[in-house]
């Protein structure tokens, strides 16, 4: 019987051990437990500001405020609520001082970035609406004109660290997969052929 099923799938195998080997070897070793997997924390180096960290009780709001400094930069802004539960939702209004808005956002997974393209300095003011049913605990982050920041232009920077090894792992799990379903089929194929075979003897 033919070998190159089992081989194939031998090595999509190996792939995915080692993007989980890569990954685990990215990740800070100073992080023991979730509630070290701040985004704040794990790419402190990439945002201008990182806020205080606020509890927002169901349908009461808080509000944050952040004020650009250059024109016509795209501003990346996340949300990240800490203590995430399945079920937790946040409505999120981004307006600035003379009331002109940026829009609306859903966040309803633990982490939520957005870019918005600033054309001159202002002052945003976040208005955070908890639709959940309990409360929950937030951070936000701003940083602006992000691919120009040393934080990405650095190849030795934390951020670039930690981001081209966990990209690398991505790539090399899913190439790992798909390698291993490939091989399992081919398997398949080989193993009908030969009782074929051997039926028509």
């Amino acid at each position: 019987m033919k070998k190159r099923g089992p081989i194939i799938t031998i090595s999509g195998i190996v792939f995915v051990i080692i993007s989980l080997s890569i990954a685990a070897t990215a990740i800070p070793t100073n992080i023991t437990g979730p509630s070290d997997f701040f985004v704040s924390s794990l790419f402190e180096d990439m945002f201008d500001e990182i806020s205080n960290e606020i509890q927002i009780m169901p349908d009461n709001s808080a509000h944050f405020s952040y004020t650009t400094y250059s024109s016509n930069v795209p501003l990346l802004w996340g949300v990240q609520i800490i203590d995430y539960q399945t079920g937790d939702e946040l409505s999120i209004t981004i307006s600035n001082i003379f009331g002109d808005e940026y829009g609306t956002f859903t966040q309803n997974e633990p982490i939520l970035f957005e870019v918005l393209q600033i054309s001159q300095s202002d002052t945003l003011n976040l208005e955070i609406t908890n639709l959940g049913e309990r409360d929950v605990t937030v951070i936000t982050v701003f940083s602006e004109d992000p691919e120009n920041s040393e934080s990405f232009t650095n190849p030795d920077s934390p951020v670039m660290s930690l981001v081209i090894p966990l990209m690398v792992s991505g790539i090399l799990l899913v190439l790992g997969i798909t390698v291993s379903i490939i091989g399992v089929i081919v398997l398949f194929v080989d193993l009908k052929n030969n009782y074929d075979n051997k039926r028509n003897y």
